[in-house]
């Protein structure tokens, strides 16, 4: 026991919805919308509008198969050209999208010294300049497979959802010597329940419905940071 009470511990957080207002459509709709060419533009912008119903109903379904799905609309693009416009795309739809209080809360977790990490279902380079900027000290994201420098459209496993999110934290815990009964995690939506239920304080921030009746029953704190 006395082992246990020297190490570690961390603040895990969710990204979208938790610590910034945007989500992984803004993203892709960024994209579209920098399409080498007029028509190219016009063309995966329209086509983007299209799915996005399809988007909501697939998420509702099942987080895991969202995201599979929903990252197939990157088939095709360079991964040079994704990384070129990954700058733009932090200055100006990811950082004046960060809530009020994120930084804050952030801050205050830092200064009791949980270790920072963030588990998202966003692109890895996507969110690069966005780690460094929330102060982030480790994060696991998506990966794009890329072959011959172009999005296959696949991700590469593990994709983070739901109980993914979960197992890997347990793993990160392992490794990095984290006391998870003193650890912190912070999510918006009920898909983490698993990543919120393996820690010692779980906290629902900007909870959805089902999310804050569940926090409500077990008595975890309820934060709004927009």
């Amino acid at each position: 026991m006395a082992r246990d009470r020297n190490k570690k511990a961390a603040a895990f957080y969710d990204l979208e919805g938790t610590l910034i207002r945007t989500n992984l459509v803004h993203t892709l709709a960024f994209y579209s919308l920098r399409q080498q060419g007029l028509w190219q533009t016009l063309k995966k912008g329209t086509e983007t509008l299209i799915k996005l119903p399809a988007f909501g109903l697939v998420d509702l379904y099942s987080r895991n198969v969202f995201n599979e799905f929903f990252f197939r609309s990157y088939k095709g693009q360079s991964y040079d050209r994704l990384r070129y416009f990954a700058d733009e795309l932090f200055e100006k739809v990811l950082k004046p999208a960060v809530y009020p209080g994120a930084r804050d809360l952030i801050q205050k977790s830092k200064k009791i010294g949980l270790r920072q990490v963030v588990l998202t279902g966003a692109l890895d380079f996507t969110i690069e300049k966005l780690m460094e900027y929330l102060e982030i000290d480790d994060y696991k994201a998506n990966r794009l497979e890329f072959v011959n420098g172009y999005a296959t459209g696949r991700v590469l496993p593990p994709v983070m959802a739901s109980a993914t999110k979960a197992k890997w934290i347990r793993e990160y815990a392992e490794r990095e010597g984290i006391n998870l009964s003193e650890s912190y995690a912070y999510s918006d939506s009920i898909s983490d329940l698993p990543m919120l239920s393996i820690v010692g304080h779980p906290v629902a921030v900007n909870p959805d419905f089902r999310l804050r009746q569940t926090a409500l029953q077990h008595d975890w704190p309820i934060l709004d940071l927009r």
